[in-house]
């Protein structure tokens, strides 16, 4: 099963995360999380069918924290190559989109680039808070 959202900024992003982190019973394949200028574009690709209950309850969190996505053909493109076994790095440079986390849910590298971005700037965009 996969899903893949629009989320409006950081702090949402890291609560989707932390929301399957805490739910090893989804059996995640692999998450991935894309920065755009304007959001931020997260696609959960479970290992197994889930319950209705669950489809349910993931779709719903879904729902509350973002809204449904249709990717441009760029980004589409670069899901299609990190599900494919390309390399974050080959993909950004491919397909111009910044990858900041695929496989294994991780907190730590979204507040990682959050922090970098932030500091480049000098300020927190809306989307990075």
């Amino acid at each position: 099963m996969e899903y893949l959202c629009y989320l409006p900024n950081a702090s949402l992003t890291l609560r989707l995360v932390e929301y399957l982190l805490g739910l090893p019973q989804l059996r995640v394949s692999f998450v991935t999380v894309i920065n755009t200028i304007d959001g931020w574009v997260v696609r959960v690709k479970l290992k197994h069918q889930v319950s209705p209950q669950e489809d349910g309850n993931l779709r719903a969190m879904l729902s509350e924290l973002g809204m449904r996505y249709s990717p441009p053909k760029r980004v589409q493109l670069a899901l299609w190559s990190l599900a494919g076994g390309a390399s974050p790095v080959d993909v950004m440079r491919r397909y111009q989109v910044a990858v900041v986390s695929h496989g294994k849910p991780e907190k730590e590298e979204i507040e990682e680039f959050r922090q970098h971005f932030i500091r480049g700037l000098g300020y927190c965009p809306q989307t990075l808070a």
